[in-house]
């Protein structure tokens, strides 16, 4: 947005309250035009001339130093060796799928990530870029716009749920030193007591595997991608009442072969008013694409000049196991689970019909943009389980038993894993509200071994490899678990009963993905909820019973 520009709205906005015709558009169009006119303020653009100048050029600093720490990031493809016996534990599965050679002696080499600096000064320019906008801290900048307001009121989410959670932490940290100590003992190993990163994702699997007698790997056997993707497809159209039409041979449009294109109707289609959008599945992994899960909003829907729709088109992107010459391509639990969330994605971006791009789709509060997909989570419930899985071999469902063993474990050492999220969001808000800089990467691992409760041997940089902070979700990290508070209480209070109900779809098309982000998110939830909404399902799931927390 030019100055001039910027001038023109704000004097444009004083003049149409203070003419009467504020009251005469309608609340898009008076979110608009406050939106317009806050981008500008925060852009700078009240600034003098030359504040101006030197603003621009530590924009520029800033962003080509995030797009240099996320290549690092992203075409890092070092990797470590290991012999057959240090892998003694792993799964086999797991084993077959790592490439295999011989070397005659092994080396070890300590690197310095090239990330550390490069975060160093992101930071440094962005506290420069708050303080000349008038903000106190990047914190106070970033969360103007978002749900929870200000950096202390995100400080006092984090700091009430931490609270909450460490008794329950040291509770599970205990079991799992057991655990640990038992094994120890059974393989002749030295001891020391202490409980180690590295120690907590196998002593994890270890437990569930002795408290549920439950083996994921088993459970991966009846979620082959082959059926697993359809049957998730099929269920979101009936819930939302749509239909995808793949397209396919000479008339796909992609950008791989292995990319799969859907047109996508509502469902009783008629004529060319029905048509929603297009979707893309690029659900494989292949050298030098995007390596995580992630939905990309590649073109907004918004109504033309004539009336018209401009369609929106969503990209689906997941890096999902490939098949090997002994079994298809078969998917964890928790690979259902993501898909499921990615798709709520999806549908946000298809669904929604705003009369301006701007409010498109997930074009919401960020602390909001999980919520919708959160919620979908929940879909991995004993009804929708049973419904889509099917043995690679058999063809058979998963028994009731086993769909209990697979919800469960989703929720043992909940403590453990909410306090490693707490730790990643602590490390984000702390280096945005700080205005000093620190010894980043000590930082690092002394906040994970106070929140998170496990030690990290030798402090590495482990801040080089937190790409959020350059993606996005700087200052935003505690959104992630902000967020579920808004889901978890989506899905008691609407869906819970009756999850495939499509009347409750409706509902859920017609109050949130509908309005994208042209309402207040707070508003939007509380008309679908019919009421404020309130903590006590989210920390009911955790902690099986309702206490109150601080929103």
């Amino acid at each position: 947005m030019r100055p001039d520009v910027f001038k023109s709205k704000t004097v444009a906005e004083k003049n149409l309250r203070k003419s009467g015709e504020w009251q005469k558009l309608s609340d898009e169009q008076r979110r608009l035009v406050e939106k317009m006119v806050l981008d500008g303020k925060r852009a700078g653009l009240a600034l003098p001339e030359k504040e101006r100048e030197i603003l621009m050029k530590l924009k520029k600093e800033l962003l080509q130093a995030c797009l240099d720490f996320s290549n690092n990031f992203n075409e890092e493809d070092g990797l470590i060796s290991f012999t057959l016996e240090e892998l003694d534990g792993v799964p086999e599965d797991v084993i077959s799928g790592y490439s295999k050679r011989t070397e005659g002696s092994k080396k070890v080499y300590d690197f310095k990530s090239q990330n550390v600096p490069l975060l160093e000064k992101v930071l440094d320019l962005r506290w420069r870029i708050a303080a000349m906008l008038g903000y106190d801290t990047w914190a106070d900048y970033v969360t103007e716009v978002k749900m929870v307001k200000s950096g202390k009121n995100a400080r006092d989410f984090l700091d009430d749920l931490e609270g909450k959670l460490r008794p329950v932490g040291e509770k599970e940290r205990k079991i799992l030193l057991q655990l640990k100590k038992e094994e120890h003992e059974k393989r002749g190993l030295p001891f020391d007591g202490e409980f180690y990163i590295w120690d907590y994702r196998y002593y994890d699997r270890v437990y569930i595997e002795k408290t549920l007698n439950f083996d994921e790997c088993l459970v991966k056997e009846y979620f082959p991608v082959s059926v697993i993707v359809p049957t998730i497809l099929r269920i979101y159209q009936d819930l939302l009442r749509v239909k995808f039409i793949e397209i396919k041979d000479d008339n796909k449009d992609v950008w791989h072969p292995e990319v799969q294109q859907f047109a996508v109707w509502e469902k009783d289609a008629k004529d060319e008013s029905a048509f929603v959008g297009y979707c893309y599945l690029d659900l494989f992994p292949r050298v030098a694409k995007y390596s995580h899960a992630a939905v990309w909003g590649l073109l907004p829907g918004y109504e033309l000049p004539s009336g018209k729709r401009h369609y929106p088109l969503r990209a689906m992107v997941e890096n999902l196991a490939k098949p090997t010459p002994e079994r298809p391509a078969l998917m964890q639990h928790n690979d259902v689970t993501t898909f499921f969330h990615e798709m709520g994605h999806v549908f946000h971006g298809l669904l929604s019909r705003t009369r301006y791009a701007r409010f498109h789709g997930t074009s919401v509060a960020r602390d909001f943009v999980e919520v919708p997909s959160q919620m979908l989570e929940n879909w991995c419930e004993p009804k929708v389980l049973e419904k889509m899985s099917s043995h690679y071999k058999t063809q058979e469902s998963l028994s009731p038993e086993l769909i209990d063993k697979t919800i469960r474990s989703r929720y043992i050492n909940v403590g453990l894993y909410y306090l490693r999220q707490l730790f990643f969001a602590k490390f984000d808000l702390k280096v945005h509200v700080d205005k000093e800089a620190a010894d980043y990467t000590k930082l690092w691992n002394d906040l994970r071994e106070s929140i998170s409760l496990v030690k990290g041997g030798k402090a590495l940089p482990g801040q080089g490899t937190f790409g959020h902070i350059v993606r996005g979700y700087d200052a935003g990290y505690y959104g992630y678990t902000y967020s579920l508070v808004f889901a978890a209480d989506m899905y008691a209070t609407v869906f819970k009963k009756d999850p495939l109900n499509p009347a409750l779809g409706k509902l859920y098309r017609d109050k949130i993905l509908l309005l994208g982000g042209s309402r207040d998110e707070t508003e939007l939830l509380e008309d679908f909820l019919g009421r404020l909404p309130n903590s006590n399902a989210f920390l009911e799931e955790i902690f099986g019973k309702v206490a109150n927390a601080n929103l």
